[in-house]
Formats: C-alpha cells, structure tokens, sequence
C-alpha cells in the first residue's frame, strides 16, 4: 500500500537526483528515506529510480509516476485547505429557489453580487411557485428560496429582502391610463379585473381584495402567475394589479398606472414601508448545516446594492 511518506520521500529524490540532498530537504536521514523509496517500488511492482554510488536516474516509469505522484501532494495540500473553506462558507454550492417574477426584481441584483463577493460559491437555480419553494427546501431539494408569503411551516425560518408598489396594468389605450394621478379603488367600479388564485397565488389574491374591499370590479378570470395576467390584460381580457417589477417584462399592447399609496393599505400611518406593500422574501431551513447557505444569507442581510 503506497503511504504519503513514501510519495513525498519520490518525490524530493526525483528532484534532486541526490539521495543525500533529499534526505536533507526532508529533514531526515538517508537510511529510512532509502527504505520509503524501496518499499514504493514494491508496492506498485516496478522500478523507477536507477542508482549507484555516483549517480540517480529517473527511469520512464519513475519519470511517468513523477508527474502523478506531483498531483497528488499538490491534492493533498489543497484537500485540507478546501475543506476548511467550505466549512467556513467560503466554498460550496447553494441550490435557489426563485419565482419569476422575483427574478426580475432581487435575482439578478444577488447572482452578480455573489460573483463579485463569494465567488467560489455555485448557485444551482430552480424556478418554482412559492408551494413549491417551500416543498422544495422541506425535501432537501433546495437550500434557499425566493419566495412570497405567507409560510406556514414551522421549521423554514423567512426575512423581508425586496419590498415594491403594487401597479394596475391595463391595455393601451385604456381610459384609466390616460387619468393624470394614481388609481383608487373605485375607479376600478364595474370593471373586469383578472385576478389570482386564492390557493396557488394567495398573496397575490389577498392584495387584489385588500386594495378593492371597498370597490366593485368584475372579476372576470384567476390565474395562477403574474405573467399570466399581464398577458391576459395585452389580449384585451380586462385589467389586474401586478407589482411594479413586472414593468420590467418588455409586453407590448400594455401600460402601468400607479395606484393611490402604492397600492398599499389605506389605515397605514408610514411605518417605513408605506407605499411598499408587495415582499419578497428568503426563506430557508432553519436545520440546514449547508455552510455557504449562511455565507449567502450575511451577504442578503447586507442591504447594499
């Protein structure tokens, strides 16, 4: 069985072609250096050092068995240095979870912040549905999301990253965006709203009603997406409220309108998100022993851009 002794006494031979001045490099004596060398032999069956009392010479096995033997030190010396840093965070991989949406308005922002800062860490990216974020993280099949609320699960652990407006789309041409101010709610009276699915997108319905508690839309459609909705307003379908990240899809036959107080609840007194209603959060295991998931979680708490 070949020993890292014996790897490194072939090595310093190799080298020096000198048995005396390896065993000096090796800080040692030339008996026991002579007998790594011998036992080495035996154990892979072949000779790789010719030598006499003048000369050493590397045959074409030891010559061979050299350039291998040179990468594993250099494996072993950086294996320790590799595994530290990857216990420290500063090494490792980070599966993330993300909605489309929330790709428009944090995911782009954390990818070249982490290329910048950690860049040692892999980010696999799984886009999934809030539901299906958090399945995800409970499986192991994710370490991280983000993610709109609420989460129910009492063992994933979730801190407010991105906070926007709520925005009304609605077609070109529409009469409510050629209105010079914000939308209120009652200027949505008897129209047809699209609106979302109170099971698969129940943040988004529950800022839908909370917005017209005290108006009297049509709704016409639920969808599950955001990108479903500002489609069905291009189509001519009806009007629906998005957050105003989602100006950023580029869908032609639309316009954005902002709404009275971002959209936001009309009882609040300005607490620093007023205006701001629609969170995007990162959710993860508060269990998880992943070092680079805590390494990216301090970088997400910086509040840097």
């Amino acid at each position: 069985m070949l020993t890292l002794d014996q790897i490194r006494a072939f090595v310093a031979v190799a080298e020096e072609l000198h048995f005396g001045r390896a065993a000096d490099r090796l800080r040692m004596t030339q008996p026991p250096l002579s007998r790594h060398i011998q036992k080495l032999e035996r154990a892979i069956g072949v000779t790789l050092l010719e030598r006499d009392n003048r000369r050493v010479v590397l045959t074409d096995a030891g010559r061979g068995f050299l350039e291998d033997a040179r990468r594993m030190l250099t494996l072993v010396d950086t294996a320790g240095d590799r595994a530290r840093r990857i216990s420290k965070g500063a090494t490792g991989t980070v599966r993330l979870g993300f909605t489309a949406v929330s790709a428009i308005s944090m995911l782009g922002v954390l990818l070249r912040r982490l290329a910048e800062e950690l860049p040692e860490i892999d980010v696999i990216l799984h886009e999934r549905v809030t539901a299906g974020q958090v399945d995800g993280i409970l499986r192991g099949e994710l370490d991280m999301g983000l993610a709109r609320p609420p989460f129910d699960i009492a063992t994933l652990h979730s801190r407010v990253v991105f906070r926007e407006p709520l925005c009304a789309v609605v077609p070109v041409g529409h009469r409510l965006a050629g209105l010079d101010r914000p939308l209120a709610p009652d200027d949505f009276d008897g129209l047809p709203v699209i609106s979302y699915n109170p099971v698969q997108s129940r943040y988004f319905h529950e800022l839908t009603v909370r917005f017209f508690t005290n108006a009297h839309p049509r709704i016409e459609q639920q969808v599950h997406q955001i990108l479903t909705a500002v489609l069905l307003v291009a189509a001519g379908r009806g009007v629906a409220l998005v957050p105003a990240s989602a100006r950023s899809l580029g869908i032609e036959g639309i316009a954005f309108c902002d709404l009275v107080r971002g959209g936001g609840d009309p009882l609040d007194d300005g607490d620093g998100v007023a205006g701001k209603p629609v969170e995007l959060h990162v959710i993860w295991d508060r269990a998880s022993t992943n070092p680079a998931l805590w390494r990216v979680l301090e970088l997400l708490a910086d509040p840097r851009p």
